[in-house]
């Protein structure tokens, strides 16, 4: 039985529902499939709610979305995308790029989402890792890959939406183009995404997945949002399309059961969202545990908008109690944590509406996965010890590979485990405990930041000798990057320095990659071979 037709409710209980599921995954899979043979004729169901910059509104139907997919389809095709090829998406949320999500998967071809707030650092070492040969992007962000095109001998086409170049193509050829396209036969496991996630060392690695990933998220997406929908649920989240957050824990789940999305366009705050969410009758959103800390600094949200939230899903970082309790007392809202990886996703979690959640811990395995917290021997811990977290292969959620990597695919696994790298304990009831990272990595608002790539982008600068980057504790975004800078001789410190060094990531990496904190000092800690010792760093930060 497929995951849509499957009544989880129906199990009634934790323990009958792991024990009584398993994964049903058709040979044959194509993710844009899953949502033009279901919908495409539909032309009252609505599937997009289109925040405009202007204030206005747009309303998509399913039967207007296909149609335009369908039509991008065909134009890949007449610029020469392939089965297999990588086409690279820069947009912002809305009907483009949902539209173009389904077209890329409807052709056999591979999507590589780029979010918009990288830099050109960024954007030349994903596009050339990836070698992609088609890049599609929102004429605003242009000039960013027009900046790097010489450098990527494999990126054929430039597709603008808006105005383009000598040598580039519009997106609006694909306006006359038929409305009609058959996605071809793919495979559970043939190739349809890859994401690139920041590792402790060096650039970000392109996590590859395959249409069966749908699958997998199709069941956490119902269990994380409380199981039942009706006609009135509408999804929500400011999350980027182009993040994990956006395109699979919202948009494609929600597109493949046939509930509207909201996209805005415009830059996340608070007060915006809670209109947005009020003005769209939003009745289930993703947020980030940074998103809803300054949401709740929004005074008196109940009286001030009308709302009408049911659940809301949250991962990247625990959410404290008091948000909890600020969510069911002024939202009306209950809040389903969940953890997991890019490269394999919603291992553990909550369903207020099958288990008891708990407030500081991740919840319990969900169903499909076989989850674990393992000491040092490769053994269970017992309760209240300490361990990394590992799951067996084999979850639809599982990339099929780095991109390129065999050494770092190879590297995950560990006695037959996928290893994460994250610590954690368990309590009697098997409940799990997010502790931290067992590596450098940075968890700052929602986004997983490497240290490594900003020092290597800091240490360009001419006043810089020597870098670490470390989190930094912060009540709001949970960690912000903090740079420990040894200046080269002749130099000196200073705001003035400390804002161009801030600048430099901003513009080459990405906006949320700058430390927010510089800081200088005479040395920097080594290990025993001469390393960087930045755990200590990290601790000293801590205390």
């Amino acid at each position: 039985m497929r995951l849509f037709d499957t009544d989880l409710l129906g199990f009634g209980s934790y323990e009958a529902l792991v024990g009584g599921f398993e994964w049903d995954i058709p040979e044959g899979l194509n993710i844009a499939s899953e949502i033009f043979d279901r919908w495409s004729r539909d032309r009252r169901r609505i599937a997009l709610y289109v925040e405009k910059p202007d204030g206005g509104r747009d309303v998509w139907s399913y039967w207007e979305l296909i149609r335009l997919a369908k039509r991008y389809a065909n134009f890949l095709l007449s610029l020469g995308v392939e089965r297999g090829d990588r086409v690279s998406l820069v947009m912002p949320q809305g009907p483009e790029v949902a539209a173009l999500h389904l077209a890329v998967y409807a052709v056999g071809a591979t999507v590589l989402p780029m979010s918009s707030l990288y830099g050109p650092d960024s954007y030349r070492h994903i596009l050339s890792d990836s070698g992609a040969g088609t890049i599609v992007v929102a004429g605003e962000y242009a000039d960013r890959i027009r900046m790097v095109r010489d450098d990527l001998p494999d990126l054929r086409t430039v597709v603008i939406d808006g105005e383009p170049d000598e040598g580039e193509r519009a997106l609006a050829e694909a306006g006359p183009l038929p409305a009609s396209f058959d996605p071809v036969d793919t495979s559970c496991m043939d190739p349809a995404m890859l994401l690139y996630t920041s590792g402790s060392t060096g650039h970000p690695k392109g996590a590859l997945h395959g249409h069966r990933i749908i699958e997998g998220y199709l069941l956490t997406f119902k269990l994380f949002f409380n199981v039942e929908f009706d006609e009135s649920t509408v999804f929500y989240t400011p999350s980027d399309w182009a993040w994990v957050g956006g395109l699979l824990d919202i948009l494609l789940p929600a597109l493949v059961l046939g509930h509207p999305v909201v996209a805005d366009q415009t830059r996340f705050s608070a007060e915006r969202a809670f209109d947005v969410i009020a003005r769209n009758g939003v009745t289930h959103a993703f947020l980030t545990p940074t998103a809803l800390k300054m949401m709740a600094q929004v005074p008196d949200p109940a009286s001030r908008f009308d709302l009408d939230l049911r659940v809301i899903a949250s991962g990247g970082e625990s959410v404290a109690d008091e948000l909890h309790k600020w969510s069911e007392r002024d939202l009306g809202a209950v809040i389903n944590e969940f953890y997991g990886l890019t490269e394999v996703n919603h291992l553990v979690g909550g369903c207020e509406a099958l288990w008891p959640g708990t407030p500081g811990w991740m919840g319990l395995p969900y169903p499909g996965r076989e989850v674990a917290v393992l000491d040092g021997s490769g053994s269970p811990i017992e309760p209240g010890g300490l361990g990394e977290i590992a799951v067996r292969p084999g979850d639809p959620t599982q990339m099929i590979e780095y991109w390129r990597n065999p050494a770092a695919t190879a590297g995950q696994f560990r006695d037959g485990w996928i290893m994460t790298g994250d610590q954690a304990t368990v309590d009697a009831r098997g409940y799990i405990r997010f502790l931290g990272r067992d590596d450098d990595m940075i968890s700052s608002a929602g986004y997983r930041i490497g240290p490594a790539e900003v020092e290597e982008s800091l240490v360009r600068h001419p006043q810089v000798a020597e870098v670490a980057v470390i989190p930094s504790p912060d009540p709001i975004r949970g960690q912000v990057v903090k740079a420990v800078v040894v200046l080269a001789e002749g130099s000196a410190g200073g705001e003035e320095l400390t804002a161009e060094l801030q600048a430099q990531v901003k513009t080459q990496l990405a906006a949320y990659k700058y430390p927010r904190i510089v800081e200088y000092v005479d040395s920097l800690p080594k290990t025993t071979t001469g390393k960087l010792n930045r755990k200590l760093l990290a601790s000293l930060e801590q205390g």
